[in-house]
């Protein structure tokens, strides 16, 4: 199996290749990739007062969203 490999180890697709030339045509955009990931992702853990906070807060779900309410 280890020879079916070895003809393809150098081989990038058209995709990767688009993505290496524009990280090229222009660095920055890897910053804005991490400063975007900061602004949705990656944030600090709640306290466990704020957990509380936020559970409690939380409106109930009806069963069946869509239905009226009676």
């Amino acid at each position: 199996m280890k020879f079916l490999f070895k003809q393809h180890r150098g081989y990038e697709s058209d995709h990767t290749q688009f993505i290496k030339s524009l990280k090229e045509q222009n660095p920055a955009i890897e910053q804005g990739q991490r400063e975007g990931r900061a602004l949705l992702w990656d944030k600090s853990p709640l306290s466990l007062d704020e957990r509380a906070r936020q559970r409690d807060s939380a409106i109930k779900q009806q069963a069946y969203v869509y239905q009226n309410k009676l």
